[in-house]
Formats: structure tokens, sequence, C-alpha cells
């Protein structure tokens, strides 16, 4: 045999010399073996901390999975994926919702791979995730036979109330559940939106669960001065303040929240109406003033306006998301809604604070479920222990408030961390909702555009899909459910079903 011969002979399929592949092998075993480890010792001490949050046992694994999670998501993988790859393993690429599980299972196939006995993990243990997070998204949002994975949200309008025939519309279009802003009408409006649903859920033979959103402490402007239809462009400047006789001699802005000036140092972002106008903080001449330069704005300029968000992007805003406003409206909510949806929470305190608050009204009934809003850089970097400390006491969904979201970490960031707060959930086994601006166009004119129909599509990874209010709210379900359908063929969270393709064929 000549030296060519018996190199081609110890060679591997990929090229490698058999002893160099070997050790590589050995390496990679190693490498996840370290990694296992570290793994199982983190969410162990994770869970300790945890330990005290979780009176509901059934979140308990669920919990102990998503710490697992951040275990592993603590290291760089990248190395260790495609030599995984290689060898026609999992990469970890869609270990969520079952992490040690998928661990031991790439850990026992390079084990047998290297001809040692090894025992892989049973197979329920990568689809009782999946059927948990599946169960708990019907208990929440309902869902009609044969339609789409994704449920569907509808924001409900003030007509809803005495429109008889608006919610079997909406029903037969494809809502699963509904949604009542409590910012939005009355009690007694409430009321009359949740007998016409629960008469048309009846009429349907569905259960159609109703979320009730407390507004938060929205922080806005609460009235103008020295305006006079005043546009603001690039360039100009324009205060915030506390009182608008204030003394300078510039269109003046006085906000809902006195506390805001406390994170207004200079150079602070201030974003006013989601973003349309954009500024930057130049001046302190008191403690309830702050003078500013617009950074962004369109060229024919933007007014200022009661009413208008204001967002200080970055900043971490230690105000309470109960206001005094929610509490009076929660006597009602705990009475009537399933689902309670917190917005502009950000601590482990405010769910807390929340859960306490319907514990007291609910009088040994079961509590409604709760919905974190995550709106907020302080509310992202909260969101595990707020899963916990909310699904350990009740059922939990996660909504991803984009709009908010997208204002207060950057356009940039969104798309991101919107996929790393899917990745988490799912971790955890909570359900999402994916929210703002979904097929905003059709709501408000009866066209979706391209980008809005793309954004839709991609929501079909969330467990649900919120629509806004709009003339075209029908419509919007009905396209909705059908672009949900078609992609429930094609994918599952970050799974591919590999269907076969009829868009082509071969010569």
């Amino acid at each position: 045999m000549t030296r060519e011969q018996g190199m081609q002979t110890d060679m591997t399929g990929n090229g490698q010399p058999q002893a160099q592949a070997e050790t590589d092998r050995g390496a990679l075993l190693a490498a996840l073996r370290g990694l296992e480890g570290e793994v199982a010792a983190a969410s162990a001490q994770a869970m300790e901390v945890w330990g005290p949050l979780l009176r509901r046992e059934e979140f308990r694994a669920s919990a102990a999975n998503m710490a697992a999670y951040l275990a592993l998501r603590r290291a760089d993988l990248r190395p260790l994926q495609r030599p995984l790859a290689a060898l026609g393993l999992s990469s970890l690429g869609r270990a969520e919702g079952h992490v040690r599980p998928s661990l031991a299972a790439v850990i026992a196939a390079l084990e047998r791979i290297a001809g040692a006995p090894a025992e892989f993990p049973p197979a329920d243990a990568f689809a009782q995730p999946a059927r948990i997070l599946a169960a708990r998204r019907d208990a929440l949002f309902g869902g009609a036979p044969g339609g789409p994975q994704t449920r569907i949200l509808v924001t409900l309008p003030t007509e809803a109330a005495t429109d008889a025939g608006m919610m079997p519309r909406l029903l037969a279009a494809g809502a699963d559940c509904v949604r009542i802003n409590t910012a939005h009408d009355w009690p007694e409006v409430w009321a009359a939106m949740i007998a016409q649903t629960r008469a048309a859920a009846e009429a349907a033979g569905r259960r159609v669960p109703v979320s009730m959103d407390l507004a938060g402490p929205k922080i806005r402007i609460a009235s103008v001065a020295r305006v006079e239809d005043v546009r603001l462009r690039i360039g100009d400047r324009f205060a915030l303040a506390t009182d608008a006789g204030v003394a300078l001699d510039l269109p003046v802005a006085v906000l809902s929240h006195a506390e805001l000036f406390a994170h207004m140092p200079v150079d602070q972002p201030v974003w006013i109406n989601d973003g349309k106008l954009r500024a930057r903080v130049v001046e302190r001449p008191g403690d309830g003033c702050a003078i500013l330069v617009v950074t962004g704005a369109r060229a024919k300029g933007e007014k200022l306006k009661p009413e208008k968000g204001v967002n200080l992007p970055g900043a971490d805003l230690a105000i309470p998301a109960l206001t005094e406003e929610d509490r009076g409206k929660l006597d009602f909510v705990a009475a009537h809604a399933d689902i309670v949806a917190l917005s502009f929470v950000q601590t482990v305190e405010d769910v807390q604070e929340l859960l306490a608050e319907l514990e007291s009204r609910c009088e040994g009934r079961a509590l409604p479920a709760v919905m974190l809003k995550i709106e907020t850089p302080l509310a992202v970097r909260n969101l595990p222990q707020m899963i916990v400390a909310a699904g350990g006491r009740v059922p939990v969904a996660v909504m991803i408030a984009r709009g908010d979201l997208a204002v207060e970490i950057g356009f940039e960031r969104l798309s991101e961390m919107q996929e790393e707060m899917l990745w988490l959930c799912e971790a955890a086994q909570v359900p999402v909702v994916w929210a703002t601006q979904v097929l905003e166009g059709l709501l408000r004119d009866g066209q979706a555009s391209r980008a809005e129909t793309t954004d839709a599509a991609m929501g079909q990874r969330a467990e649900c899909v919120m629509l806004n209010k709009g003339p075209y709210l029908a419509e919007a379900a009905a396209f909705l459910r059908t672009v949900l359908s078609r992609m429930d063929r094609h994918q599952d969270k970050k799974f591919a079903h590999l269907g076969p393709l009829g868009a082509w064929r071969l010569p």
C-alpha cells in the first residue's frame, strides 16, 4: 500500500485524518460535559433563589427549564455548533423547551460515536414541553376548531358594546379572544362589551377569553403653552416643565409625571409621540424644567400636543406600574376579566403588588391570569424574575409591546430583542403575545402593506397575535388567520417543517 493510499484509508468523510477527528470529537465531548455541569450548578442556584416564589407546583419544572436556558445561554455556543452539525448532531439551536435533555442527548450521541455505551433521554422529555405550552396557550387564549396554531386577540372598539352583530362577525373572521383597554371608556361600556362577547361565544359553542388592560403610568404631555401652532423642526428648542408658567420664551410642554425630571440629565434623549419628535436635553435651568433641542422630526415639523406619549430611551424609570386610577378599576377587572394585562410592569414588586390587589378583591375565588406587558429596558432585564413571580402564583403570559419597547430600547434593537424574548418564554413554557401595529394599514385603510404581511407572518412564532382597533377589524382578523394558517405548514417556533414544495418542478 502506498503512503497516499494509507492516508486515504485513514481519512474521515470530511477529509480529516482519523486520529485528528477522534481528538476533536473527544474535545467536543469534554466541552459539552463541562457545559452540562455548569448548567446544572447555575440553574440549581437560581432555583434556590426563586423557590419561595413558586407556590404553583405545576410551574416549578418550567421555571427550572428557564433557569437552565439562562445558564446555557451565558456561554458562547458558536464554537460548538458547526462541529456538532458536521457530525449530524443537534447544534442546540432548538433546545429552548428542553435544555438539559437536549444537552444529554448530544452527549449520549457523542459517546456512542466514540464507541462507549450511553443512554438517551426518553422521547417524551422533548415532546412534553410543547404540549404544556400548547395547553397553556389554549387555557389563556381559547381557539376555534380548525384555526391556526397562533391565536388572534382583537381589541374591541366602543361600538362593540352596542353593535350586536360585531362579535359574531369577529368570531367568524378568526378572533379567538378579545381585549378591552381600560384606558378608554368606562365600566358600563366594558360590561356591555363582555356581555356581547359571552353571548356570541355561547351562540358559537366556543370559549372566548376576555383580557383587560390596566393603563399603567403612561407618561404624557398634560398641556402645552406658548405653542400657537408652532411646528418644531430639527435644531429648534422647546421646554418640558412641571408648570406651564415657567419663565421661558419657548414652547412649553407640561409633563404628567413630575418625577421624570430626576431622569433627565443633560444629553438625555427624549422621544415624543412614539418618536415622531426626537430631542435631547441641553440645559436644566431648574428641578422642574428641562430645555431640549430637536434632533429628529419630519421636514414639515412636528407639533407639541396634549396626550402625546413621552419616552426617555435607555433611562430606568422607577415608577410603580399600578396607578391609583388602575386600583379604582380593579374591582371591575378582577370580577370580569380572564386575563389582567399589566402595562409598564418593570419589577417583581410590580407583579407582587398586582397579585396582592387581585387577591384582596377575589375573596377566595381563583385569581385571573396575568399578562406582563414588556415595554421598557428595565422590564426586559427583569423578565425572568417577573415570569417566576407571576407564574409561581397564577397562569402567566408575556406581551411583547413593540410600540413603547421600540422607542425605549431603540428601533434598531427591537428585532433582536423580540427574538430573545420569544426564546426565553418558550424556555419557561409561557405563551407570548405579538403586539403593536400588526396589519395597521389593513385595520385603518383596508389594505395591508407588503411589510405588514411579512410582520404578521413572523408573529406566527408567538402563541397569540394582537390586533388593535380599526374600521376593518373583521377583515384584518380574516386576513391574519389565513397568513397564520399558511405559516403553520412551514414553521413551528424555530423548527422548520420540511413539507414538499409546490412552487417548482425538476426538469
